[in-house]
């Protein structure tokens, strides 16, 4: 699970907090580059691919939570931010722009490691060939096609990219079609994501699928709020 060879790209200006990370992660069996700065970092990602990055959010150039959104809109590398920042706030507004993990510093470098080899190995079974995959593992509804094994979602021919917190969620829902699902719960079926999950991580994420899955001419509205209460996924699925 460890996958090893990897590519990590650790984005960091404190040069120690840069060093121990580039260390800890080349001990542990991944391919490290290190930078120091957003100018840097597009500088090391045109050179070569990375699967995952290490971002922090307080860079001397430019806001992290933006390169975030930049990062997001452009590929579908992990991304898990590091912050000094405890204000959950800010935790929601790094979800929102498309981070998979966050956490605050001073950082457990067990505990990201952990972090760092579940959010690859989600990454590694969304990439794996679709002939790989067990037959019969796909969900229909409302004219959409989620696929469970290789991760796709798609309607009419046209491919949904969706990150690993967006399809975790998304898999819930399906599982559980027309039925109320507490935040609680749903945050219970969808892998941990930042340090102090709360409801609001929930709401973020189904925003996220709303403006992928809802906004569009003839798009029908899938995800139902239920105040007080949670939510409900409006359709029928089929195996």
């Amino acid at each position: 699970m460890a996958l090893t060879g990897s590519r990590i790209l650790v984005v960091e200006d404190d040069s120690v907090t840069q060093m121990r990370h580039q260390g800890y992660f080349q001990q542990a069996g991944y391919q490290v580059t290190a930078v120091s700065n957003g100018a840097q970092m597009r500088a090391a990602m045109a050179e070569q691919e990375f699967d995952l990055v290490l971002l922090d959010v307080n860079l001397p150039d430019e806001d992290g939570l933006q390169l975030t959104r930049e990062l997001r809109s452009e590929s579908a590398v992990g991304i898990i931010l590091v912050t000094g920042r405890s204000d959950s706030v800010d935790k929601i507004v790094g979800l929102e722009m498309g981070a998979d993990d966050y956490v605050t510093k001073p950082v457990e470098m067990r505990e990201l490691l952990v972090r760092v080899k579940n959010l690859l190995w989600r990454i590694s079974l969304a990439q794996r060939p679709a002939n790989e995959m067990p037959m019969g593992n796909e969900l229909y509804f409302a004219g959409w096609t989620l696929n469970l094994g290789n991760r796709h979602l798609c309607r009419e021919g046209v491919d949904v990219r969706l990150t690993t917190a967006e399809f975790e969620l998304l898999a819930a829902f399906a599982r559980y079609p027309q039925q109320v699902l507490a935040r609680e719960r749903l945050l219970n079926l969808v892998s941990h994501r930042v340090d102090a999950p709360d409801d609001r991580t929930i709401d973020v994420l189904v925003r996220r699928l709303r403006g992928k899955m809802e906004k569009g001419e003839g798009l029908p509205k899938l995800f139902v709020t239920v105040h007080g209460e949670g939510y409900l996924f409006g359709t029928t699925v089929t195996s």
